[in-house]
């Protein structure tokens, strides 16, 4: 897969680091960030890389904490979604730092709390994060290569409605993305301008 050897290319550049390579995949809602992850996980095994994941959903904080804050629903799922600067701290500088664990607050959704978990580092040479915002200012200048993944608007739509059925039904799908999701996600790029700054960016329509 070209984008698999791109990143290989690129952590030969990388080679003298103690810590693990930071690879971020970027995109939008439904710009299929979950498949592409897999198959780039898949064939850097297979390289001999020893992979780990962060899935930045995972992190996100209790509802209390992101829902009902006064705040606008996009302004919330943008700014409050995630505690962006424990992400930094705990996450992204203790790589820099060259821990051997991360010790990160995971979200059980079922239950609506946090619970710690511990990721172990000793043996990863590459972690991938994948997530939407990943280009944001304050964690950008971490990541030794970014992916991101452009789909067209109609059909990261189209997916997205499809999929999150937990929502309600369609009108209430619909109502949700316009007022929380999209407006967001139109902030992020233009305040961010996440294509051009991406090393390499992927048409992502088949994912």
């Amino acid at each position: 897969m070209q984008i698999t050897n791109s990143i290989l290319e690129r952590m030969k550049h990388l080679s003298e680091l103690n810590r693990p390579r930071i690879i971020g995949i970027d995109g939008l809602s439904g710009a299929g960030k979950t498949t592409i992850t897999e198959t780039i996980i898949k064939e850097l095994t297979n390289a001999a890389y020893e992979v780990a994941v962060i899935h930045i959903d995972d992190l996100i904080v209790e509802r209390a904490k992101r829902y009902n804050t006064g705040h606008p629903e996009w302004y919330e799922y943008y700014s409050l979604q995630w505690d962006v600067q424990e992400i930094k701290e705990k996450l992204l500088e203790a790589v820099y730092k060259e821990f051997s664990h991360l010790n990160l607050k995971y979200y059980d959704k079922e239950n609506d709390r946090c619970y710690m978990k511990s990721i172990n580092l000793e043996q990863c040479n590459v972690l991938l994060i994948e997530g939407i915002f990943l280009q944001r200012k304050d964690w950008k200048k971490f990541f030794d290569f970014m992916i991101y993944l452009d789909c067209p608007e109609n059909i990261r739509y189209k997916r997205v409605l499809q999929r999150d059925a937990y929502i309600g039904n369609m009108s209430e799908r619909l109502e949700k993305y316009k007022r929380r999701y999209w407006i967001a996600e139109e902030y992020y790029l233009q305040e961010e301008n996440p294509i051009e700054n991406a090393d390499i960016v992927i048409n992502s329509e088949i994912y």
